[in-house]
C-alpha cells in the first residue's frame, strides 16, 4: 500500500490536554493531514485504547492511516495501520513479527547510520529529527537542519519525514531538502484553526520542487 506522507500529524494527548482532540484531527485532516499518529504517553492502556479506537474510527471512514506511538498492543486493539517507534521502545524486527507483513512500522533517527540501521532491520519510513529545535518534546539530540534532512535522504531508500519544529516556512525547507514529509505537533494542534494551519503547511510543502533523488 502506498503511503502519503507529506503533511503528517503527531496527534499528542498531552499537547491537546482539555481540548477535543479527535475533533481537532478531523479539522486537520480536512485541511490536508495524510497520515496522523496519536501519541499518548500519559494515558493508561484503556484509556488510550479508547481514544485510539475512536480516532480510528473516524480516520477509517476518511481513507487516513493510523500510526500508534510506541504502544503495538493499542495499535492491534484498535484495528490501526501500524506504529511509530522511538530508539529505545519495542525494536523493529519484534514489532514486525506482531503486526505482520503488511503493518506499517516508522522509526525515530537522528543520524544517517540510524536510518540505514532501521533500513536493514525492516522499517517502512523513518522519522528525522529534530529538524529545527522544538519546545514540544525534551531532547538532547543534535538539530539536523534541511543539510541534515538531506545526508539522512540521501543515505537510505526509505521515506524521509522530518518532524521538529516545523512550521509553514521549515516545511518548504525541509520539502528543498529531500523529505516525503513533514511531521508537526503545535502547529497544527496550536493553531487558532487546525484547519487552516494544515492547508498552509500543505501548500508549503507541495509547492517547493523535490530535491532530485540519488
Amino acid at each position: 500500500m502506498a503511503i502519503d506522507y507529506s503533511l503528517y500529524l503527531v496527534a499528542d494527548a498531552g499537547y491537546a490536554a482539555g481540548r477535543d482532540l479527535a475533533g481537532l484531527v478531523d479539522a486537520a485532516v480536512d485541511g490536508g493531514v495524510t497520515i496522523v499518529q496519536l501519541r499518548a504517553k500519559s494515558l493508561g492502556g484503556a484509556a488510550f485504547a479508547a481514544l485510539a479506537s475512536d480516532v480510528a474510527a473516524r480516520l477509517a471512514r476518511r481513507g487516513v492511516p493510523l500510526l500508534i506511538n510506541d504502544r503495538v498492543d493499542v495499535a492491534l486493539a484498535c484495528g490501526a495501520a501500524g506504529v511509530h517507534l522511538g530508539q529505545d521502545d519495542l525494536p523493529v524486527a519484534a514489532a514486525r513479527r506482531l503486526l505482520g507483513p503488511r503493518g506499517i512500522i516508522g522509526l525515530s533517527v537522528n543520524t544517517a547510520e540510524e536510518a540505514r540501521r532501521a533500513e536493514r532491520d525492516g522499517a517502512d519510513y523513518v522519522g528525522a529529527g529534530p529538524a529545527f529545535a522544538t519546545s514540544t518534546k525534551q531532547t538532547e539530540l543534535a538539530v539536523l537542519g534541511p543539510a541534515g534532512i538531506g545526508r539522512i535522504k540521501a543515505a537510505v531508500r526509505l521515506p524521509v519525514v522530518a518532524i521538529g519544529g516545523i512550521g509553514a516556512a521549515g516545511a518548504a525547507e525541509m520539502a528543498a531538502a529531500g523529505a516525503d514529509g513533514v511531521a508537526v505537533v503545535s502547529a497544527i494542534l496550536g493553531a487558532p484553526d487546525a484547519r487552516r494551519a494544515a492547508e498552509e503547511l500543505k501548500r508549503a510543502f507541495e509547492i517547493q520542487p523535490k530535491r532530485r533523488e540519488r
